[in-house]
């Protein structure tokens, strides 16, 4: 936890120092107005998935495995003919060529 919180300090100053470039450089109201309607819209985007993630139901890890199971026996399969069971011809090897077919 502590490694994720010392890699975000860069970040965080360069979005720092990025803002104050924008924000002192630019000189018109508009640029400020249109970067704190972004940051407006992403706070409130980072909000509302965090409560729909936090609302999701958790499912139990043996309902998971159950499901599997229970589709893996819906599932409908062909079996593997098998080339020996009774009823079935023999696969012929080829044979000798007949005199009249060599040339």
């Amino acid at each position: 936890m502590m490694r994720n919180r010392a890699s975000l300090r860069p970040v965080t100053a360069m979005v720092l120092l990025f803002l104050e470039v924008v924000l002192l450089d630019t000189g018109s109201l508009s640029a400020t107005v249109a970067l704190a309607a972004t940051a407006a819209a992403g706070s409130a985007f980072a909000v509302c998935s965090l409560l729909v993630s936090r609302s999701a139901p958790a499912v139990a890890p043996t309902r998971v495995r159950t499901a599997i199971r229970d589709r893996a026996r819906r599932t409908a399969f062909l079996p593997q003919r098998d080339p020996d069971a009774s009823g079935r011809p023999r696969p012929r090897a080829p044979g000798h060529a007949l005199p009249a077919t060599a040339a």
